[in-house]
């Protein structure tokens, strides 16, 4: 089957706001998030996605109407599971909404949602993004006890956090493919769409092709690294091209 890729544009926001966050009313503000958008669709994009954090520090408000609105792929939003961010999602409508954790602490998002711990909330928001008609996802650690409470919990899909494969060599590499295969194959047979994402990048992506069942990858700043060399539209077809390689369910 044929691989999606989802492409996060947060790292133009952050970029943008490293010098307007202070004058968000300036005349121009540059790096365009819609420009970014439209150049990731021209390379080959499936999707977008975007994540609006409680502390607003890349993405604002503004940002996910302008893509509701003026992106014509579909809209992958991301949010932590608030009362605030969930009102705001049921009022955008994206595609898809994404549960992700969050802490103002961290750099980027770090580990997966336990969707054990937080069984009870998570059940009251999914119900509430699915009755505004969104589809929900989690994004979660390859954890076998992590993806059946997703499927209990009534997730359309679920992200499998790349993150630990990702900075691992040798050996722990090995292994945390492992789980994903694991995982992936868990999800897929309870149901579930199987995604992934985190740190996966023009270097690491050939060792997760071994991780069947994945309909789509979500990739963010490797892209927009990339792009600073060769432009974004060229850096997501070039993903695009190695990710043709991929063959799915096929053994």
């Amino acid at each position: 089957m044929s691989l999606l890729l989802g492409v996060n544009i947060d790292h133009v926001a952050t970029l943008r706001q490293a010098r307007y966050a202070l004058n968000p009313d300036a005349p121009i503000l540059e790096p365009s998030v819609l420009d970014a958008a439209r150049e990731a669709q021209k390379g080959g994009a499936d999707s977008i996605t975007i994540h609006v954090r409680e502390d607003r520090r890349h993405m604002q408000d503004a940002d996910a109407r302008l893509m509701r609105k003026e992106v014509n792929l579909p809209l992958n939003f991301e949010l932590a599971n608030t009362v605030e961010m969930v009102a705001f999602a049921c009022d955008l409508k994206p595609d898809f909404a994404c549960l992700v954790p969050e802490s103002r602490e961290e750099i980027t998002t770090e580990g997966g949602l336990d969707a054990i711990g937080h069984f009870d909330s998570l059940k009251d928001t999914i119900i509430a993004l699915q009755g505004s008609g969104i589809k929900v996802s989690l994004f979660i650690d390859p954890e076998e006890e992590q993806i059946e409470a997703a499927a209990k919990l009534g997730a359309e899909m679920i992200e499998l956090h790349t993150g630990s494969f990702a900075l691992a060599e040798g050996e722990p590499h090995q292994n945390e493919l492992s789980r994903l295969r694991l995982s992936a194959d868990l999800a897929a047979s309870l149901g579930l769409q199987v995604n992934a994402g985190h740190g996966i990048h023009r270097q690491n992506i050939n060792s997760l092709f071994s991780v069947k069942n994945l309909k789509e990858i979500n990739v963010g700043h490797t892209l927009v690294s990339r792009a600073l060399f060769i432009g974004l539209r060229a850096a997501v077809a070039e993903m695009k091209a190695l990710m043709a390689a991929y063959q799915g369910d096929q053994e």
